[in-house]
């Protein structure tokens, strides 16, 4: 009898647990036997496998009774990735690798019936999770997914392109060709193509409130008539936001290698996801079976722009709510539950009724207050509750956007997003949008008619706590903008403003 022990990973939610391969050859009756809570296409791996390491011209133990164990039995096994490490557990229970040198390596990769390696997903999580692990292993993945992996510092990560590639190194005799290891991806130093603030003409308002939305990750809706500039405007935002810092990158390409989207060209850089409003809830904040994660996740460190916001599913932006708050989502089933990760900069925009035409000087709304009061009821009040700016985009006469003069470049106001940035994370270590209830008590100190200013308007109009830690937030950041160490009545009136709401018909 004949045992041999190969490492991997499954994917459990951003996770990537251990998984150990077991292959055991006994005498008896021929049978190819997988058992560990495999899923339908883990278990399809016996056909590819076979047909692998024939046409390979590798041997097969088709008079044994082969038995492979994918431990621990109770996590959940799905994917291809278990291919490879099934085909090398056979090659060194039949002794024609060395199981020895499997001891210390991780492996994964599906096979093709000629025995080539295809990519697999997670091969960033894998790499982050042998990090983490401390483990002194290297880690063998198929020559599309090792680049990508290799991102990773602090982990050799070999590429492969054949199964014959791995049996050369493996051999017996220790004297065959070795794996290149692999280097990372090539990330591309051309400059950003997200388009630019200067194409905007006018919109000073909107303009200043993009502007205070980056320099505090703030969540912000643009609410006005069709061809406004919303969506112009929510599009300009990347480039008005710092470059993301090593951690943060290795957090979004994890997310994004885990749905197979991951492009090496693009490291470093915030992602911009602007799903369809026919996306369901399951798309936007992940689910399935096994779950997967849904656009706040893949949104991690970036922006996720939702356009004509009241005609997604309630239920879908319902299920922003906790979200939008954790930054993280706990999708819970009978069978298992996974957690991603959510912490993503929410832009939404809006037409103000139905037509789009309300408070346009050049249009008439057809709309009557009972059909622009039922559209705007679309979007609930604990949602809207936590939007910290809720901004009116005007229309411009022609005439005024001909005349108007080019606006600011965004490397320009990008400079002051960073400048009041950098002043946050002086004071309190985060940015504004993660202060606590208790740390804004603590950092946002106002001047006393500033403060009355607040209270006498929260009053007024009856906020929340949490609509009013949103403005004192908000006037936080345009305290930074000002290099003001505290909020000035100027900056609290500015806040106010930028959270006037919807207007309605009467």
């Amino acid at each position: 009898m004949s045992l041999a022990v190969v490492h991997s990973r499954a994917l459990d939610g951003l996770a990537a647990a251990p998984v150990s391969v077991e292959v055991h050859l006994a005498n008896g009756l021929p049978m190819f036997t997988l058992v560990g809570l495999a899923e339908t296409e883990v278990k399809e791996s016996r056909e590819r496998v076979r047909a692998a390491l024939l046409n390979s011209g590798l041997s097969f133990p088709h008079n044994r009774r082969i038995t492979v164990n994918l431990a621990p039995a109770d996590l959940p096994k799905e994917g291809g990735r278990f291919d490879l490490p099934i085909a090398l557990g056979i090659l060194a229970a039949s002794e024609q690798i060395d199981p020895e040198r499997l001891q210390d390596m991780e492996c994964a990769g599906e096979l093709s019936l000629a025995g080539e390696l295809r990519p697999v997903r997670g091969a960033l999580a894998m790499s982050l999770a042998l990090r983490q692990s401390g483990l002194a292993r290297d880690l063998v993945l198929p020559e599309a997914n090792a680049a990508e992996a290799a991102l990773v510092g602090g982990v050799a990560v070999f590429g492969a392109a054949h199964l014959l590639d791995l049996v050369a190194a493996l051999s017996p005799g220790g004297d065959g060709p070795a794996l290149q290891r692999a280097r990372p991806a090539t990330v591309s130093l051309a400059p950003d193509a997200a388009p630019d603030l200067r194409d905007i003409k006018g919109q000073a308002g909107p303009k200043r409130a993009l502007e205070i939305a980056a320099a505090g990750a703030l969540n912000l809706l643009l609410i006005g008539p069709p061809g406004t500039g919303k969506s112009m405007l929510a599009q300009r935002l990347l480039r008005l936001l710092p470059p993301l810092d090593e951690e943060q990158a290795l957090e979004s390409a994890a997310v994004l290698s885990l749905a197979g989207q991951f492009e090496p060209a693009l490291w470093g850089r915030r992602v911009l996801r602007a799903p369809h409003h026919s996306a369901s809830s399951v798309a936007l904040v992940g689910g399935g079976s096994p779950p997967r994660p849904g656009e706040i996740t893949l949104a991690q460190h970036g922006v996720l722009f939702l356009d004509e916001l009241p005609e997604y599913p309630r239920a879908a932006l319902e299920a922003l709510r906790e979200p939008m708050e954790n930054g993280r989502i706990l999708i819970a089933r009978a069978a298992r539950h996974a957690e991603f990760p959510a912490r993503f900069q929410l832009v939404a925009a809006m037409n103000p009724c139905p037509c789009g035409q309300l408070g346009n000087p050049l249009g008439e709304c057809r709309c009557s207050p009972d059909q622009v009061s039922r559209y705007q009821r679309r979007l609930s009040g604990p949602f809207l509750d936590r939007l910290d700016l809720l901004v009116e985009v005007p229309v411009l006469p022609p005439q005024v956007l001909a005349a108007a003069p080019d606006g600011e470049p965004s490397a320009v106001v990008a400079a002051r997003v960073a400048a009041a940035r950098e002043l946050a994370l002086a004071r309190q270590g985060c940015c504004n949008a993660l202060l606590s209830p208790a740390q804004l008590e603590q950092h946002a100190q106002a001047e006393p008619a500033a403060a009355a200013l607040l209270q006498k308007t929260a009053t007024r109009l009856g906020w929340s706590g949490r609509g009013y830690h949103r403005v004192l937030r908000v006037a936080r950041t345009i305290a930074d903008l000002a290099a003001s160490p505290l909020i000035a009545p100027a900056h609290m009136a500015e806040a106010v403003q930028l959270r006037r709401g919807l207007q309605t018909k009467g």
